[in-house]
């Protein structure tokens, strides 16, 4: 199944370990314009990497890439391994406890989705997925790490990641979303093989970075059909950079992400659209919107509705469920979200297909649940749908029926953040005396 490779990670010097706050950043598809125009002011923040800017913004990404290994800004490991990477973090529910989410970064060889060993859960953008491929094929280094799942329930590789995270490599005081992030380093080849033969035999749910992967994959197969007889599949650029976490852990967290309204169609009213509803839902009125989460939990299609200052619970008839016709999977069917847009979304303000709603402008994905209300009683949307996460099982179950989920399904936190770790991929790191270790 999944193959990994250790990787000679470049990183930021060592003098600059003790600044290594000021030059890490948020992943290009969760960072804003003004956490962006902050970043881009610090002449060594990865973000110039990452999410480079400009007229040709690979090529500049390029020329400060090369800048920056010439003036031993990023140096690079002289050893291969493989990264631990541990993220504590709390959420607001429970604030008090302190999650810890571990997981490491290597090297995994980017398979085809046809391969079905690494498995995706929602669809991609093309347009992204160029920018990234465009990126990789400047650089030939991978500047993030996507975040992929495998299941272990016996928690084997925990007990070597707990010892290498004694001995940091460095970490942030606070990152971006408020969690504390920690790198260190595995180059023990007895234990660097070990955690290969444990994912020999694992597939991988991709949970964060699919367009990045399928940059990745978009670059490797133009390689792939440059290269004609001389490939061998053991080149650098067959490989993808991947923070790998555990998905039976305790401390791995999907945060819901809610459907916010900023219009009705046709400009309904409230009790217009409460009433194209009910064939379709139970709807109870609630005296506190603050309420809803708690409402809903754990009940299946289940959601809250806040229209025009008041509060509701709204849980679909199970008899209805059977209606819902779009060609998909059960067990996409199954889902909250599924419900959500098929039967308010598609039937109750008629926006067809989830093709269709993808071009609608009026939804927009929010996931402070707070901000959700505040923005309808300012008149900035017309109503706002509270949803419940998504578990992992459920995540597990649609990928490996070979489905994707609807959009915005999944917030997997806290993410990954940039700057930690470089790998490259070009090809005379393939001949690096230590790479003949593994």
């Amino acid at each position: 199944m999944a193959e990994i490779q250790p990787v000679r990670g470049w990183r930021y010097a060592p003098a600059l370990s003790q600044q290594i706050d000021d030059y890490v950043s948020p992943l290009f598809d969760v960072v804003s314009a003004r956490q962006r125009e902050a970043l881009y002011r610090n002449p060594l923040n990865s973000l110039h990497l990452t999410v480079p800017r400009g007229d040709d913004p690979a090529a500049e990404a390029l020329v400060r890439l090369r800048e920056w290994q010439q003036q031993g800004v990023l140096t690079q490991d002289v050893l291969p391994g493989i990264y631990v990477y541990y993220q504590y973090f709390r959420l607001p529910g429970n604030p008090g406890y302190e999650y810890c989410r571990k997981g490491f970064m290597c090297h995994i060889r980017a398979y085809d989705w046809a391969d079905n060993v690494v498995l995706r859960h929602e669809n991609t953008l093309p347009s992204s997925v160029n920018d990234r491929a465009e990126l990789l094929s400047r650089l030939q280094l991978q500047t993030s790490a996507t975040h992929g799942l495998y299941r272990d329930e016996e928690h084997e590789l925990e007990y070597y990641l707990d010892e290498a995270i004694q001995d940091p490599l460095y970490q942030t005081e606070e990152d971006y979303q408020g969690a504390r992030d920690v790198l260190a380093v595995i180059q023990d080849r007895r234990v660097i093989q070990r955690f290969q033969q444990l994912l020999a035999d694992k597939q991988v749910i991709l949970a964060d970075g699919h367009h990045r992967y399928e940059g990745s994959l978009a670059y490797r197969q133009a390689r792939r059909a440059d290269a004609g007889d001389s490939y061998t599949g053991q080149e650098p650029w067959n490989y993808h950079l991947m923070y790998l976490t555990n998905a039976a852990a305790d401390d791995l967290r999907i945060l819901p992400t809610h459907r916010l309204l900023l219009e009705l169609p046709g400009n309904l009213t409230a009790e217009e659209f409460l009433a194209r509803l009910t064939p379709y839902f139970t709807v109870l009125p609630q005296d506190d919107p603050y309420c809803l989460p708690e409402l809903i939990a754990g009940k299946p299609w289940a959601f809250g509705l806040y229209l025009d200052g008041q509060s509701y619970k709204i849980r679909l008839r199970p008899e209805v469920h059977a209606q819902l016709d779009w060609p998909t999977t059960p067990e996409v069917k199954a889902l909250d979200l599924t419900v959500l847009h098929y039967f308010v979304l598609g039937r109750a303000l008629g926006l067809g297909d989830m093709d269709a709603q993808r071009t609608w402008p009026g939804v927009a994905y929010v996931r402070n649940f707070p901000e959700c209300l505040t923005r309808v009683d300012r008149g900035e949307a017309r109503a706002a749908l509270i949803t419940n996460e998504v578990t992992m099982q459920a995540v597990e179950r649609v990928c490996h029926s070979g489905a994707v989920m609807p959009p915005k399904s999944t917030f997997f936190y806290p993410k990954t953040i940039g700057g930690f770790l470089f790998s490259s991929i070009r090809d005379d790191d393939a001949h690096h005396p230590f790479a003949a270790c593994f």
